[in-house]
């Protein structure tokens, strides 16, 4: 992980000097412009793409200028002196934009019957080539390339989309589609190295247990009717990703820690959900399902089936989830704490005051021994963890 350097102080130490210091701060200061920048001109680029689409709001007017803009872009960057070629992609991209953009409302709001079965490969061909090209070495700006990828990536996934809503698909293919997106999400955001994609591959990753959670105007992103299970599911992300972390490149790295951080996130809301209400592991996947989504004539005949399934299910009451989810969040207070994963150790702070103001009206609002015992044993827990801390820096210190 990246360590957060005080260069004034290092000054005064000796440890650097103060040209150094200064390289450091500039750097500092050209990757925040450079992002700043960056983050400005794709909000231009998506306002002008889609208000020259509703504008025109024909295809054939929207796919000509699409053209010129895309041909006028591309001459720029051709041409002109570098200090112009920001112009140059901001016409490349809104032409592009508005040339994939018009085809899929056109497709979606008048060809609905078909715009799945053409976005969905048309997107996934354009993906592959555009993919293949960055890999090999970009043709134009990795910039204009990626944002080339990205719509690419956007008209593949509507396409599918369109064809689950027609076909009404569900568990367990709807699963795998949810993993699939995660895949592609997390690949093209480490491919072009932008990790606000990667972790958006976290919303798909975490519905892979939705087992039918969407509804008729949102959907629960961050969270499944199966809290263990998404919660093991996490822990196994964050695992792996930790463990390829420590063996990868930095620029492979940092996106193993976006994933971290956004998985023990999930985790959490997931724990919390748990600790309100327990749960019966795997009631909506090989259990009776939910009402809403089941083949059950009435609510009687279903929730006869329910109290049967509970009757031999595992169960994890919230009393319990309770007490497990604040020995694992000091658990990873400390080893994060001795790894140096200050990101983790944050959450886990954060997370436990969260728990601690929770429980404290909804569960032990009348159990004030509760808090006596949970402080008492806090005592020599901080004592193990400042002995432990002294034991392993000796040893890091005497080499």
């Amino acid at each position: 992980m990246h360590a957060i350097a005080d260069t004034t102080k290092l000054i005064q130490d000796g440890v650097i000097t103060a040209d150094q210091a200064r390289i450091i701060e500039s750097r500092a200061r050209e990757a925040m412009i450079t992002l700043g920048v960056n983050v400005i001109l794709c909000l231009g680029i998506l306002a002008a793409t889609g208000g020259f689409i509703f504008w025109l709001a024909e295809p054939v007017p929207v796919a000509i200028a699409g053209l010129l803009m895309t041909a006028g872009g591309l001459l720029i960057l051709a041409r002109t002196a570098e200090m112009f070629r920001m112009f140059g992609n901001a016409a490349t991209l809104i032409g592009a934009g508005m040339l994939i953009g018009g085809a899929t409302l056109e497709l979606m709001e008048n060809y609905e019957d078909i715009a799945g079965l053409l976005l969905m490969p048309a997107g996934g061909v354009l993906l592959a080539g555009l993919a293949l090209r960055y890999w090999r070495g970009s043709l134009t700006s990795p910039f204009v390339l990626g944002s080339l990828i990205l719509m690419a990536l956007a008209v593949h996934i509507i396409g599918i989309e369109a064809l689950s809503h027609q076909n009404d698909i569900g568990s367990p293919l709807r699963n795998f589609e949810m993993l699939y997106y995660a895949a592609l999400l997390a690949g093209i955001g480490v491919l072009i190295d932008v990790r606000l994609i990667t972790a958006l591959a976290l919303a798909p990753f975490a519905q892979a247990l939705e087992t039918g959670s969407a509804y008729f105007h949102a959907a629960y992103v961050f969270y499944s009717p199966e809290p263990t299970l998404s919660i093991l599911q996490m822990a196994l992300l964050i695992a792996l990703c930790l463990w390829l972390s420590r063996r990868q490149p930095e620029r492979i790295s940092r996106h193993l820690r976006t994933l971290v951080m956004l998985a023990f996130v999930v985790a959490n809301l997931c724990a919390l959900v748990g600790s309100l209400w327990g749960d019966f592991v795997g009631e909506t996947i090989w259990g009776p399902g939910r009402y809403s989504h089941s083949s059950y004539e009435d609510w009687e005949s279903f929730d006869a089936a329910r109290s049967a399934f509970r009757h031999h299910a595992f169960e994890l009451t919230a009393g319990l989830y309770s007490v497990l989810w604040a020995l694992v969040l000091a658990g990873m207070v400390i080893w994060s704490a001795q790894r140096g994963e200050r990101g983790l150790f944050n959450a886990s702070l954060t997370f436990g005051g969260i728990h601690a103001y929770t429980q404290l009206f909804e569960s032990f609002a009348d159990e004030p021994l509760a808090y006596v015992i949970g402080g008492l044993a806090a005592i020599p827990l901080a004592w193990g963890i400042w002995r432990l801390n002294g034991w392993i820096s000796a040893r890091q210190y005497s080499g």
